[in-house]
């Protein structure tokens, strides 16, 4: 399991490099790996993406 330094570096690494578009390919990536009963990694790629939403902040609805 990664650090929740870890988690949050690897959120900000891929906010950098993608955008607020990385927290929908973090999103499918956990959906693929729960589809192949990886539940672990898949817990780990939903942490990323919690801590991505809270680096983007509140959004306007």
């Amino acid at each position: 399991m990664m650090s929740e330094v870890q988690v949050h570096t690897v959120a900000r690494q891929m906010l950098e490099k993608h955008g607020f578009a990385a927290i929908a390919k973090v999103a499918e990536q956990a959906q693929a790996c729960e589809g192949r009963g990886e539940a672990d990694e898949a817990k780990e790629w939903r942490h990323i993406e919690a801590a991505m939403k809270i680096m983007r902040g509140p959004t306007q609805g």
